[in-house]
């Protein structure tokens, strides 16, 4: 409780406005991430989901009606290993990549939460984001190969003008809802989830389809050859490199990732009640030491 307190009377140095129907919500989140496209073909795998955490701020100009900004880091991955599928499972490729985004977001209130009112409420989301990420794989000694500078399907090379290299900053479209219930008058509870749709079908590195063997390794080198096609790297295998234009990944739909994550989140009105806090709430440490 003295935790909770504190937090509470450093948020109070921030400025608020006075009208009581509008709101702050600020806290930190913690929870799961997963990635979809060309090594997952499921949304909801039971292997390859990995730790998130972050932090929002939210500002309700009304009970119903806000605004959120949110930071958060994971990392995603996949295997062709772990598939299913023997087609897949022959490809044998795999990335993993860190991954920060900050986002912005409308959101909406189905219930008019309030802290003297209602104590719950379904909520949905929708809106705007901005990416890094930089996928690598996982090399024959176990060492670390970014895959972007290998151009392992022909970016920047000139027999192939409609492969250009992809940006490591995306956009993403986030969506998704949750449910919100208070905890005393102070504290919200959120589990959430939310889906990022992005402008990139290069989260994995894979989208198109091959290149000319000899081509890549002209232009890009021997690594490039190595990491484009892996099959080779599978005991019993005897084929040879796909020719040109032998389908690699699937350029019709770009990849997503998405977060379950639970939030906890601080609860201020937007000016005017900073006196009340102060006196009813923060520890009295904070307060004797401030008379002195």
């Amino acid at each position: 409780m003295a935790l909770k307190r504190l937090i509470l009377c450093i948020a109070l140095l921030m400025p608020l406005a006075s009208n009581a129907q509008q709101h702050h919500e600020f806290g930190l989140s913690a929870g799961v991430s997963g990635y979809y496209g060309d090594l997952q073909p499921e949304m909801f795998p039971d292997y390859g989901l990995k730790a998130m955490g972050g932090f929002v701020y939210k500002y309700y100009m009304s009970p119903h009606v806000g605004v959120r900004l949110g930071f958060s880091y994971t990392n995603i991955t996949a295997a062709d290993s772990l598939s299913d599928i023997p087609a897949r499972k022959e490809r044998n490729l795999s990335f993993a990549s860190d991954l920060l985004e900050f986002h912005g977001a409308f959101e909406f209130n189905l219930l008019p939460i309030e802290k003297d009112r209602a104590k719950f409420t379904p909520y949905v989301f929708a809106g705007i984001g901005i990416f890094y990420y930089n996928p690598y794989t996982q090399g024959v000694n176990g060492e670390k190969i970014y895959l972007r500078p290998l151009g392992t399907e022909g970016q920047n090379i000139p027999s192939y003008p409609d492969r250009r290299e992809y940006s490591l900053v995306n956009v993403s479209f986030p969506v998704g809802g949750g449910l919100k219930f208070f905890l005393g008058k102070t504290l919200l509870i959120t589990p959430e989830i939310g889906f990022r749709y992005t402008n990139t079908d290069y989260l994995d590195d894979v989208s198109k389809s091959y290149v000319n063997m000899n081509t890549l390794k002209d232009y890009r080198g021997q690594q490039a050859v190595d990491y484009s096609f892996r099959t080779d790297e599978l005991a019993g295998w005897d084929g040879n490199y796909p020719d040109y234009r032998f389908q690699r990944g699937d350029s019709k739909t770009n990849d997503l990732y998405w977060f379950g994550n639970l939030t906890i989140t601080v609860y201020l009105r937007a000016f005017g009640n900073m006196l009340d806090y102060w006196q009813a709430d923060c520890p009295a440490f904070l307060k004797s030491g401030r008379t002195k």
